[in-house]
């Protein structure tokens, strides 16, 4: 779905998961200062990086987030990029001190002398019945951080480009990959300097009669669902923020200012969430563009049941989606 070009490089058929090895790979072959630390590398689809590049500059931790996610953090201070592989979304609640009171503050309390060029990455990994305590998507508490720069892309080449922009960035980046998208293809250009910049959405599929902003794994059923409303005569355009934060909303103002039509999708809580943040600056910023109230689809305000019956009712799907987009008509 990236919309840098795809050069003249050679292409493959590459999975969401690949892409990030890809990614990572290709950036630690070029810059050695970059360097990995984190829990289970090997079994989150880390292992040819191990082998690769060796216990010097792949570092396999001990379940301890807060301990490693400090060292990391001090490694970039000193003039390493580390990339920290949290594994779980969940995961970050442990690490959020080190993440948030100094990662993302040490450029502003040193008046800009010292900066924490550090990737941390963690998966969405939710839909997967593996319970309350594994499975939140946390990307929008990080939001409010200032300091912080956010990564979610919903494709392989776009997870592949913001991920070695976010390694090259000079600020802490957090990037959380939808696990339900590793297996998902994509044809992905080999272009080590393939780059997608931070902060800049894409329009997924051209339209002309609703917005819809589509996070992550939510991307999937929301193309189903243009694809279910083109029979009906109804033009959807999809857009994946990619970055949010910083937040593209002049793409996704632009879209509403053709359609005045506006439905946002998302598998994350509803009660402050990506979603909600863009809903309000449409509102504030951009009223006078809405034709219809704002639709907004997310997950409930419950935990998450480890039944999978039960989880699969939290999330939008393409009829959800659908019924959406024709009450906004």
């Amino acid at each position: 779905m990236a919309d840098a070009a795809q050069t003249a490089a050679p292409q493959k058929q590459t999975t969401y998961l690949q892409a990030i090895v890809d990614a990572q790979t290709e950036e630690m072959d070029r810059d050695p200062t970059v360097i990995m630390m984190g829990e289970d590398l090997t079994v989150f689809g880390d292992g040819s990086l191990v082998q690769r590049f060796g216990p010097k500059r792949i570092w396999n931790t001990p379940i301890s987030e807060l301990g490693f996610t400090g060292l990391a953090v001090g490694a970039a201070m000193t003039g390493l990029r580390p990339i920290v592989n949290l594994s779980i979304g969940s995961f970050l609640f442990l690490a959020s001190d080190q993440i948030i009171n100094q990662a993302a503050k040490i450029r502003y309390m040193t008046g800009g002398q010292m900066k924490a060029p550090v990737v941390f990455r963690a998966a969405l990994y939710y839909d997967r019945a593996i319970a309350a305590q594994h499975s939140d998507r946390p990307y929008s508490m990080f939001m409010n951080v200032p300091g912080l720069k956010i990564v979610c892309a919903a494709g392989a080449a776009d997870m592949k480009g913001l991920l070695k922009s976010a390694i090259r960035d000079d600020d802490p980046v957090l990037v959380f990959e939808d696990a339900r998208l590793w297996p998902s293809k994509e044809v992905v250009t080999t272009d080590p300097e393939f780059l997608v910049p931070l902060g800049k959405a894409a329009v997924v599929r051209p339209g002309a009669d609703v917005t819809v902003v589509a996070i992550a794994g939510a991307m999937k059923p929301t193309l189903e669902a243009a694809e279910l409303l083109a029979a009906e005569g109804v033009s959807l355009e999809v857009i994946d923020p990619r970055t949010l934060k910083p937040l593209d909303l002049e793409t996704i103002f632009t879209s509403l200012a053709k359609t005045g039509r506006l439905v946002l999708v998302e598998n994350a809580h509803r009660v402050c969430s990506a979603t909600s943040e863009i809903a309000a600056a449409a509102a504030i910023e951009a009223f006078d563009l809405l034709r219809k109230p704002i639709v907004q689809l997310a997950a409930p305000d419950v935990h998450v049941p480890f039944s999978p019956a039960l989880e699969k009712l939290l999330y939008p799907t393409r009829d959800t989606i659908a019924d959406a987009v024709r009450r906004v008509l």
